[in-house]
């Protein structure tokens, strides 16, 4: 048997990037004590860095105030050691967006947790299947997908492979809205509900630019104005990172083989120049 939702009460995160800190983030301030692990000493720092500057902004914004924000990140503990995680009762992998590695690190949860342990994993368009099989009882595998930025995005979806029992389901369920989300549920197909909906969009906006149909700013102001999105498409494009966005493109494509879903050459060589979105100062714009 997985644990139960009233028994998660302490949850590792493998993985302390943005999306790995933030799921941190979000499950401390629900009041659980999280267990947040990176490869080394440098990965341990940045999402000390990330999580700090996060709370900072919540202070200075009236959302917390310092006795919030210093609770919140005393129930967060940084380690570099994969066996920290042993104890938890839930484990989230957040690792990047590679098969491969992704793979190595649920293994290693899967050796590290007992086997009533939750293992959830992170990704943005992996099938869960294809994860859940290098560990034991693979019934307790499951998709946890939050939104970037996690403190700030509600919405959360449980990704049920072939294997995940119920009760797994139900815990996740329990436990994403403990942390104030909103869980949908879907099946286990490669991009999910809004991935799969969202990249052949994003896509369609890359092939747009990249034929010279219209600027970036026009394409991205026709879908604000036009259509009332937050943003536009190149612009969310940035956000997200093109790199997650080509690896999900990439998986879509491979699993569907329609067209809608492969990555345009502009964006492949986007990411082989560096040109990541925001988080690397360029992308389709640029950013100080």
């Amino acid at each position: 048997m997985s644990a139960s939702a009233s028994e998660i009460r302490t949850v590792a995160v493998v993985g302390g990037g943005l999306m790995g800190s933030g799921i941190a983030e979000a499950v401390a301030s629900a009041g659980l004590e999280v267990i947040l692990r990176d490869i080394d000493d440098a990965g341990v720092e940045r999402a000390h860095e990330r999580i700090e500057g996060s709370l900072q902004r919540g202070v200075s914004g009236g959302k917390l105030d310092e006795d919030d924000a210093a609770a919140i990140r005393d129930r967060i503990a940084l380690t570099t050691d994969v066996a920290r995680v042993a104890g938890a009762d839930l484990v989230v992998e957040a690792v990047p967006e590679d098969e491969r590695l992704k793979l190595e690190v649920i293994t290693a949860i899967g050796q590290a947790v007992s086997e009533r342990a939750i293992i959830a994993s992170n990704t943005s368009s992996i099938p869960i299947t294809q994860l859940a099989h290098v560990v034991p009882r693979p019934e307790r595998v499951v998709g946890l997908h939050f939104f970037s930025p996690v403190p700030v995005m509600r919405l959360v979806e449980i990704v049920i492979a072939l294997d995940t029992d119920r009760e797994t389901v139900d815990a996740v369920r329990a436990f994403a809205i403990t942390l104030g989300k909103t869980p949908i549920e879907t099946k286990d197909r490669s991009g999910f509900i809004v991935n799969m909906l969202l990249v052949p969009y994003l896509m369609a906006a890359v092939r747009m630019f990249e034929d010279g149909f219209a600027t970036r700013e026009d394409i991205d102001a026709g879908m604000k104005l036009g259509c009332g999105h937050p943003m536009g498409p190149l612009t969310l494009s940035d956000f997200i990172g093109l790199d997650v966005l080509y690896a999900i493109g990439v998986s879509l494509y491979d699993e569907f083989k329609r067209d809608e879903y492969a990555p345009p050459p502009l964006l492949k060589r986007m990411v082989a120049s560096g040109r990541l979105g925001r988080k690397s100062g360029r992308g389709f714009y640029e950013y100080g």
